[in-house]
Formats: C-alpha cells, sequence, structure tokens
C-alpha cells in the first residue's frame, strides 16, 4: 500500500496541474472568442486522443515495463503545454496553437493512464480495490475539487502563462514519485514472440464480447459519459454570463467537494459486495436529476447546489464500474483491456464535447434571445438571455440520462432474471 500512496500522491499533483490548464484554457478562450463550440473543441481535443489511443497505450501496458512508461507519458506530455506556453508569450496565440498543444499533450497521456491503473493491480491485494477506487477518483477528482479555485486566483492576479508554468511543473513530481515507488511495479512477462498489436486488440475485444457483465457495464458507462460530457462542457460559459472566472473558479471547487463527500463516505462504509448494480444505477439516476435541476434557476447559490449533488454521485457510479470490471479482468490482461474500456466508454464524452458547443451556439442559445422560438414559453420557467439554452441542454441531458437508465436497469435486470 506504501508504494501505491507515493503514485497516488504524485498523480493528485499532477491532475491538480492538469485541472488548473483545462479550466484556465476553457475560460481564456471563451473570453477570446465568446464561443461555447471553440470551447467544446478545446475540450474534445484534450480527450480525444487519449481515447482514441488508450486501448494501444494499454496493450503497451501489458507488454512493456509500466514504469517507464508512465515516466514517458507525464514528461513528454509537458512539451505540448510548452508549446502553448511559447506560443502565447510570443505573440502566436489564436486558437491553432492551442489545438495543437493540447492534442500533443493528449497524445502522451495515452501512454500513461492504462499503465497507472494495470500498476493498481500490481500494488494491492484484491481485497484494497474498492478502497484504492476511492482514492484515485480523489486524485482524479483534484482537477475539478481544487484546481479551478486555484486557477481562479492565480488568472486573478496574473494569467493563462503563470498557469502553464505550473502545470508543467507538476510532472517533475509525478516523475520522481513513480521512480521511487518503481520496485514494486510488476515488470511484463518476458515473451519469445509478441503477437500483433491488432492481434492482442482483437483478444480484447473478444474477452469483452464473452463477459456480459463487462459489456452491460460498457454500454451504462458510454450513455454516463456522454451526458457527463454535457456539463464539464457547458458549465463554465453558463456561469461565467453570471460571474467572472474568479468566481466560476470558486463554484468549480466548492461543487466538487461533492466528489470528496461521495469518495469518504465509500471508503469509510464501503459497499456491499451484492450491491454494486444497485448502487449504480441509483448513482446515475440521481445524478440526471440534479443536472436538470443545475439548469433550472440563475440563482448562483441554487446552481451550486445542485453541481454538488451531482458530483456527490459521481464517486459511487464510478467505485460501483471499476469494481465491477475490476474482478472481471485478469491482471495479465489489465492494460489492453482498461484502454478497450476507455475507448469504448469515453467515446460517448468525445461525441458530447465535438456536439453540444455547436448545438449551444447555433440551435439553443438562438432560442432563448429576444423572440427566440423558446422565449416566451421555456424561457419564463428558466430564463432569457445569454447562456440559458445552455442551461436548457443540461435540463434536457439530465432527463436523458434518468430516463437511459430507467431504461437500462429494466433490461438488465429482466435478463438476468430470465437466465
Amino acid at each position: 500500500m506504501k508504494n501505491f500512496l507515493i503514485i497516488w500522491a504524485g498523480e493528485l499533483i499532477s491532475n491538480i496541474g492538469s485541472g488548473m490548464t483545462a479550466f484556465a484554457l476553457a475560460i481564456y478562450v471563451y473570453q477570446l472568442t465568446g464561443s461555447v463550440t471553440y470551447v467544446s473543441l478545446i475540450t474534445l481535443f484534450a480527450y480525444m486522443p487519449t481515447v482514441l489511443l488508450s486501448p494501444f497505450g494499454g496493450i503497451l501496458a501489458d507488454r512493456y515495463d509500466r514504469r517507464i512508461l508512465m515516466i514517458c507519458g507525464d514528461t513528454l506530455s509537458g512539451f505540448g503545454l510548452l508549446y502553448i506556453l511559447l506560443s502565447i508569450k510570443f505573440g502566436h496565440g489564436g486558437m491553432i496553437p492551442i489545438f495543437v498543444g493540447i492534442t500533443l499533450n493528449s497524445i502522451f497521456v495515452a501512454l500513461m493512464e492504462p499503465a497507472y491503473r494495470a500498476t493498481i493491480s500490481d500494488l494491492l491485494t484484491e481485497a484494497e480495490y474498492a478502497k484504492a477506487s476511492g482514492m484515485v477518483q480523489i486524485a482524479y477528482n483534484a482537477k475539478y475539487l481544487i484546481s479551478p479555485a486555484i486557477a481562479g486566483i492565480v488568472l486573478s492576479v496574473s494569467d493563462i502563462s503563470l498557469v502553464l508554468i505550473l502545470d508543467i511543473s507538476t510532472f517533475i513530481i509525478t516523475v520522481f514519485a513513480v521512480a521511487i515507488a518503481r520496485k514494486e511495479i510488476q515488470k511484463p512477462i518476458k515473451k519469445e514472440v509478441h503477437s500483433g498489436i491488432f492481434k492482442e486488440l482483437r483478444e480484447g475485444f473478444q474477452l469483452i464480447k464473452e463477459k456480459k457483465e463487462v459489456k452491460s457495464l460498457i454500454l451504462i458507462m458510454t450513455l454516463v459519459c456522454f451526458f457527463i460530457g454535457f456539463i464539464q462542457t457547458l458549465t463554465a460559459p453558463m456561469i461565467l454570463v453570471l460571474s467572472n472566472a474568479k468566481i466560476v473558479g470558486y463554484i468549480e471547487s466548492i461543487c466538487a467537494v461533492g466528489m470528496v463527500v461521495g469518495s469518504v463516505v465509500i471508503g469509510i462504509f464501503g459497499i456491499k459486495n451484492n450491491q454494486y448494480w444497485r448502487v449504480l444505477f441509483l448513482a446515475a439516476i440521481f445524478c440526471g436529476l440534479f443536472m436538470t435541476f443545475a439548469g433550472l434557476k440563475t440563482n448562483l447559490i441554487f446552481i451550486s447546489a445542485a453541481l454538488f449533488l451531482f458530483f456527490l454521485t459521481l464517486p459511487f457510479i464510478n467505485t460501483c464500474a471499476e469494481v465491477l470490471l475490476r474482478v472481471s479482468i485478469p491482471n495479465n490482461l489489465q492494460g489492453r483491456i482498461w484502454g478497450l474500456v476507455s475507448l469504448l466508454t469515453q467515446g460517448g464524452m468525445i461525441i458530447a464535447y465535438g456536439s453540444c458547443g455547436v448545438i449551444a451556439d447555433v440551435v439553443f442559445e438562438p432560442m432563448f434571445r429576444q423572440s427566440g422560438l423558446l422565449n416566451q414559453s421555456i424561457g419564463k420557467i428558466i430564463g432569457t438571455g445569454e447562456g440559458r439554452g445552455i442551461a436548457f441542454m443540461l435540463i434536457l441531458a439530465g432527463l436523458g440520462m434518468i430516463i437511459a437508465m430507467g431504461f437500462l436497469k429494466r433490461i438488465i435486470v429482466f435478463g438476468n432474471l430470465k437466465e
């Protein structure tokens, strides 16, 4: 457990830096362009390469030294941020350098993420998985909990350049943490001949195909990720209309305390082995409900409370899904399976990131402007003007999640009873 905690601490610090950059870039781009589409594209370029390449990163995690992969992934991903920093500093601004830098950063993160997940299985016993899952989520969620407040403060006294410098410096700490714990991380089992990468991917897909629980979990998490992608992209522009960057940072950080509360509850009380499916569906349904509440009012306290409760449900969803998947996957296949799972489930987020900005700018925002289609109907309930089309999209996304989870719960439970 000691070596896991060392690597976990390094990832915690790295995630704080990454979250600061993500928040600062969203604010920077929205203030520069006034376009939700560009904000969603930034998020898309930040995630899409990692998601698409994660299966190959997973195979590398099974095939090669996971320590080296984590160190290389963290180190090389910093060059993308350095490119953005230099472009801003030397006056080569605009959107293209940001797109290129974020994409480079994301490509190399694809090397690190599957290796990090597979390393958890190297360092812990099966009995420690649920507890470790809660801690992993705390580290991951630090980018939502701590990062926005810190980035908001930094942006109020400096600019995005300082945020990028701080993020780049966190990679040094992460590499150092992996180097300390390197002796306990499993080396790949030597094989005389490696099968081809695509053959190994097919083997991973075959394993997923043979396991009904894994297929069900992937379907559920793909839909959850799709709907969550809306709130991740649209929340900052919606709140920024009502306040400023510093306030947005505070609100996002305060709301993300919900994830810590959820993770702490799981860490203290745990979840009974026979309750993972039930808790997963209930948490997803409440997640959709609170997402709907977030779009109903323009009152910042009401929005903050709804988002706090939204984030509270996420650790329960993630922990249940992760434990159910982890106990279904052989350790020697953990890397490639986690890579494939990331590709399939986070594909939902990619679709959301690529579409919700354009939909907001072209379809829903105009509907709530003066003389807009919904200005005198739904607009009387949720408000009109800039940002209310985004709010209506959150309401629709939340309702969509509730309906989808209720439908899937009935199908999966009925299928199990039939068997």
